[in-house]
C-alpha cells in the first residue's frame, strides 16, 4: 500500500520511487506506513473489532480484513465509502458524533486524520468512548514541527487548489482543511491522557522523499535526515506514528 498525505510536494509515484531508493541505501529503514502497519499487525486478533475512523477511499485495514472479526469504516463522504472495498461495513458519519455504542471497538485507526481535526479534544473524547478498555488507538499523522509541514503550511491558501490538482494529481474533493492542533507528541499525549488514553508506543519517522524533486534535492533530504537522526533533533522527523491504549 502506498502512503502519502496532503503535505507532499511531489507526485506520489515519484516519491515512492525515491523512498524505495532510500530504503536500499539505508538497510533496516521503514517508512511511516510500514511502521504503522506493524503496529496494527501486532495488535489484531481473530476477535478484533476494528474501526477505521475517517477511512476515505482506502485504508490499511483492507490488508488485514481476513484476520479480524469486523472491519468498520466511518467517513463523511459517501463517494469515498463506496470506493472503499476493504471494509465489512461502511458508515457515513461525523467523527465528533459517531453512531456507535460505548466500548464497541478493540482498535481504532486514525490515518491522516489528526491534522484535519478542528476540535481535537472533542474528537478524541468520542474516539475514546467507542474504544473498549484495553483497546488501542493507532495514529499516523504529519509532525507539525517538520520543515516539510512548515513549508506546506506557508504556501497553503490560494496555491493549494492548484497544487492538489496539478502536482498531487488529486481532486479538491479529496482534500480537507488542515489545522495541526494536536500534531506534536506533547499535544497528543496531553489531549489523549485527558480522555483516558496513554502512550503505549511512539515513533518519529523520517522520510527524505518529500522534497525529492530531483536527485540533488533527494541528497539534500538525506542530509537533513542524518541531522534529524541526532537525538536532540529527532522530534523534527516528518511523521508521528503511535499507539495509545485505553486504561
Amino acid at each position: 500500500m502506498s502512503y502519502n498525505h496532503s503535505e507532499a510536494m511531489i507526485p506520489l509515484e515519484k516519491q515512492n520511487r525515491y523512498r524505495r531508493t532510500y530504503g536500499e541505501l539505508r538497510p533496516g529503514y521503514r517508512h511511516s506506513g510500514q511502521v504503522y502497519e506493524g503496529l496494527l499487525a501486532s495488535r489484531i486478533t481473530p476477535e478484533s473489532r476494528v474501526l477505521d475512523a475517517g477511512c476515505g477511499r482506502a485504508g490499511v485495514i483492507g490488508l488485514y480484513r481476513d484476520r479480524v472479526k469486523q472491519a468498520v469504516g466511518l467517513d463523511v463522504n459517501m463517494a469515498s465509502l463506496r470506493d472503499n472495498i476493504g471494509l465489512d461495513q461502511a458508515v457515513m458519519g461525523d467523527l465528533d458524533h459517531m453512531p456507535f455504542a460505548d466500548d464497541c471497538f478493540d482498535i481504532v485507526l486514525c490515518t491522516w486524520v489528526v491534522e484535519h481535526l478542528e476540535e481535537p479534544d472533542t474528537t478524541f473524547a468520542e474516539l475514546s468512548r467507542v474504544l473498549a478498555k484495553g483497546g488501542h488507538l493507532l495514529i499516523l499523522t504529519p509532525n507539525a514541527w517538520n520543515y516539510v509541514v512548515l513549508i506546506s503550511r506557508f504556501i497553503r491558501g490560494r496555491l493549494q487548489p492548484f497544487l492538489v490538482r496539478k502536482v498531487y494529481g488529486r481532486q479538491e474533493a479529496d482534500t480537507f482543511p488542515a489545522f495541526y492542533r494536536a500534531n506534536t507528541k506533547a499535544k497528543l499525549d496531553g489531549k489523549l491522557r485527558r480522555v483516558g488514553l496513554r502512550d503505549e508506543e511512539f515513533h518519529h519517522v523520517g522520510d527524505p522523499s518529500y522534497i525529492a524533486f530531483n536527485d540533488l534535492f533527494f541528497k539534500l533530504g538525506m542530509f537533513l535526515e542524518k541531522l534529524m537522526d541526532l537525538r536532540p533533533l529527532h522530534f523534527l522527523k516528518v511523521h508521528l506514528v503511535a499507539s495509545y491504549v485505553k486504561t
